[in-house]
């Protein structure tokens, strides 16, 4: 007697995948825009239960939904749906790694970002090694959503978090919310190095 094949069909197996996709792609944009399910869903005329449920991939917008909510995200329907490469590089070799250089246009001076995740509309995380020259700085103080931490590698900093002043060693670390007003210099002698992560990404 042949076995019954209990396996979903093809196309239910589709569209559970898509499903969970969009999911995935719908809270992805809304946690990097730093908005909460209950804006997200006012914004976009539609109850904070269903929203959870679509981000979950337990249920699925109507057409005219999925307009207003890429509409109030900033992004496309195509974007919600797009697979990923699943050659995506996942190693960043030593020396091979993106670096950017800060200047005053753009939040520092003397100050050089190595890229330790590249930056990707698929990252929640941003994190690079800031390398600060002596006297180097950022602009500031900066505010954005979100969150950050940091660990010193190399020399001395200055950290200011709402005012105020954090002397940081080799080997310290620190940790705060991005809506308090920050800037940080290089106080040592030396090249300072940090290893930094935020969410959401800014830059």
């Amino acid at each position: 007697m042949n076995k019954i094949d209990r396996r979903r069909p093809e196309s239910e197996m589709d569209a559970t995948v898509n499903a969970a996709r969009l999911g995935t792609r719908l809270r992805l944009a809304r946690q990097t825009r730093g908005m909460t399910l209950k804006t997200l869903a006012t914004a976009a005329k539609c109850s904070e239960s269903l929203l959870s449920k679509i981000e979950n991939g337990k249920a699925s917008p109507s057409l005219p939904m999925l307009h207003r909510l890429v509409e109030v995200l900033g992004t496309n329907i195509g974007w919600m749906f797009e697979e990923v490469d699943d050659d995506e590089a996942i190693v960043f070799r030593a020396g091979a790694r993106p670096l950017i250089t800060l200047d005053a246009l753009r939040r520092g001076e003397g100050i050089s970002l190595e890229r330790v995740i590249p930056y990707s509309s698929g990252h929640l995380l941003q994190c690079n090694i800031h390398h600060i020259e002596t006297d180097g700085e950022s602009e500031g103080p900066i505010q954005h959503v979100g969150e950050e931490v940091g660990y010193v590698l190399a020399g001395r900093i200055e950290l200011i978090v709402d005012g105020k002043s954090h002397d940081l060693a080799t080997g310290d670390a620190f940790v705060f919310r991005s809506e308090l007003p920050h800037h940080y210099r290089n106080i040592g002698g030396k090249r300072a190095s940090i290893f930094w992560v935020n969410t959401p990404a800014t830059f």
